[in-house]
């Protein structure tokens, strides 16, 4: 089986954390398959201007055993994002012809609804292979507009098969209009190999962090939607009591926001500069540190898919306090892995904080917990679906009436 892989979140040498969650499951797919990947980059004049981040990505590369492709893909930035789907699927279609001629795919499997799941869709009806989309976080918001809830449903229609990576994400596609049993739930993973606890003291000392502070950790992109703002107002109202807190976060600015600065003025605004810090972005493979040197994960989020920093701190041993959204409750176990607090409720948030930080966890339950959710388990099952509609194509193909001609009939 040949299995093109299509998303846009995908790790390239510029954004080297972007989109790893997609990066493991794909990898441990291609040990099974051939496969390679179009991560496509967006395009616009004046390109290296407006979207620095995307300068100087390579058409090809190798990464992490993967043949991996980064084509352009004509995007305007800001407006019209909303033929974003549309702009893809021509942008990708004499790409993906010359790609054909030496790499025949059999499928295509599509990381996120829109642009890629819309555009795949096309793609599909156009090189006539079936197509998978996995449901990720994004759906939650881009249902909610006017101009995209359309496409969606029309993506969702007529995608050969659905993934969900959590039930939560089902429930998105269902209010949509799909049936439930049209969409089959396939979590993430953790990689327990990397993602293990490690003693405080080596963790400290590998990341800089203070010995006597108690840090409160948060691992993601820094924008207004993963709260961090959240946890700084909880801050304000706990270092009267604990001025030993600290609050790190680690992750890059999203491209073409501006939180960052709007983040700083309001800490130092409250006085929580010496409690607040900003550590950036850092290698996928430094990250098990910074786990290992916190006390608490502390994820204030207003919506997730399926949040994977919350397994790589449960994994790494460490409890959590998060909100009561998305995928969150299928990771935590309230009072078992860590707390749930309901989003935007800022003493709900310094409350659970403060009794997850007195609370005393066990820490091997929760690595356990986090073990249960294996990647290999996910490519596997991710394979199987996607195996099972290869088939279905050949079988209907095999089946197919003979022309009146006599001639070959050329259904695949």
């Amino acid at each position: 089986m040949r299995v093109l892989v299509l998303s846009s979140v995908f790790p390239n040498p510029r954004q080297p954390v972007l989109g790893l969650f997609v990066r493991e499951r794909v990898r441990r797919m291609a040990r099974h398959c051939d496969l390679e990947v179009v991560a496509p980059v967006p395009w616009f004049p004046l390109n290296g201007w407006i979207r620095p981040h995307v300068a100087g990505v390579p058409r090809r590369e190798s990464q992490a055993g993967l043949t991996v492709h980064h084509p352009w893909a004509f995007s305007v930035p800001r407006y019209l994002k909303a033929l974003d789907g549309v702009f893809y699927a021509a942008s990708l279609a004499p790409f993906l012809a010359r790609l054909r001629r030496r790499f025949a795919f059999d499928v295509i499997d599509a990381h996120f609804a829109y642009p890629e799941g819309m555009a795949a869709v096309v793609l599909g009806r156009l090189f006539r292979v079936p197509v998978m989309i996995t449901l990720r976080g994004t759906i939650v918001r881009l249902a909610t507009y006017a101009t995209h809830r359309p496409q969606l449903r029309w993506t969702l229609a007529r995608a050969d098969a659905l993934v969900a990576v959590s039930r939560a994400l089902r429930d998105v596609a269902v209010a949509l209009g799909q049936a439930p049993d049209r969409v089959r739930v396939i979590p993430n993973g953790v990689d327990t190999t990397r993602f293990r606890p490690m003693k405080r003291a080596a963790a400290r000392a590998a990341t800089g962090l203070p010995a006597a502070r108690t840090v409160l950790l948060a691992v993601g992109a820094l924008y207004e939607g993963k709260g961090h703002h959240l946890v700084v107002d909880a801050l304000a109202r706990l270092v009267p009591r604990r001025p030993d807190l600290l609050y790190v976060v680690v992750g890059p600015e999203r491209p073409g926001e501006r939180y960052r600065a709007a983040l700083e003025a309001r800490v130092r605004r409250l006085g929580l500069a010496d409690h607040v810090y900003l550590a950036g972005p850092r290698p996928a493979e430094q990250l098990p540190a910074w786990y290992g040197a916190a006390d608490l994960f502390c994820l204030a989020t207003r919506s997730e898919g399926w949040a994977n920093c919350l397994l790589e701190a449960l994994a790494c041993g460490l409890p959590v306090v998060t909100t009561r959204v998305g995928g969150n409750p299928e990771i935590v176990r309230e009072g078992v892995d860590g707390l749930l607090v309901p989003w935007g409720d800022v003493p709900a948030l310094a409350a659970a904080i403060e009794e997850a930080l007195g609370r005393p966890w066990d820490r091997a339950a929760l690595v356990a917990h986090a073990a249960t959710h294996s990647w290999d388990e996910a490519a596997a099952a991710s394979l199987a679906a996607l195996r099972a509609l290869v088939d279905r194509r050949e079988l209907a193909g095999a089946t197919a009436p003979a022309p009146a001609d006599g001639g070959a009939s050329c259904t695949r």
